[in-house]
């Protein structure tokens, strides 16, 4: 399956909530989100939804967490199955997974603005992790791993607006330097760590089934 390419303001109004998708505007007061105190779905017959059932729920859940992150079925499916193979709350270790692709990390440590920012930094190799370029946004990332801009980058416009700007909100795993463009890993996440607005046994329902 091909990614989404469209209007990502549709994904958010499908959901009937912002996805952040578009990093800045998402928070500003134009984000078009906003305009509708009750959004209502995308297309003719949006605003006359059927009562969900409990399967439309479950599958709505795993779209909107599909969306937040901007993964494929495929991968989003590769993450259940190697946290349901995993010690733990099967939910919990499939966020975590997806916590710590370095694509999150990117955005999470203000690098880019938007995951989708995050993986074309990464696709075209100006993220190193302990010093090595990758360019697979996917790759995860371990306790103590040293993310950064690439040295050789670090003079495009882009990256030294960055530099001038301190770094915020972080979550608790992460650490970064804006003046070196650098940041670690502190520790891996944990559910309580992720502040995305997800109900991961509706997920795990779903596949189980």
């Amino acid at each position: 399956m091909a990614r989404y390419t469209g209007p990502v303001c549709k994904l958010c109004r499908r959901e009937g909530s912002k996805l952040f998708l578009k990093g800045d505007r998402c928070m500003s007061e134009g984000c078009p989100f906003n305009k509708n105190v009750t959004p209502i779905a995308p297309g003719q017959h949006g605003a006359s939804r059927k009562k969900r059932t409990e399967y439309g729920i479950q599958l709505r859940e795993k779209q909107k967490t599909k969306r937040i992150y901007g993964l494929l079925e495929s991968q989003f499916r590769s993450y259940y199955d190697k946290a349901s193979n995993m010690r733990g709350v099967t939910g919990e270790n499939m966020l975590i997974l997806i916590e710590r692709r370095l694509d999150n990390v990117v955005y999470r440590m203000g690098i880019a603005t938007s995951r989708a920012q995050a993986r074309q930094l990464i696709a075209h190799g100006h993220i190193c992790v302990n010093g090595k370029k990758v360019d697979v946004p996917s790759f995860l990332v371990k306790e103590n791993d040293i993310v950064s801009v690439r040295t050789s980058k670090q003079e495009k416009s882009f990256f030294k607006d960055l530099k001038t700007m301190k770094a915020s909100n972080l979550p608790k795993w992460l650490t970064f330097d804006p003046v070196t463009l650098t940041g670690k890993v502190e520790k891996l996440p944990v559910r309580e760590d992720i502040d995305v607005e997800i109900s991961e046994h509706l997920i795990v329902e779903l596949y189980s089934k």
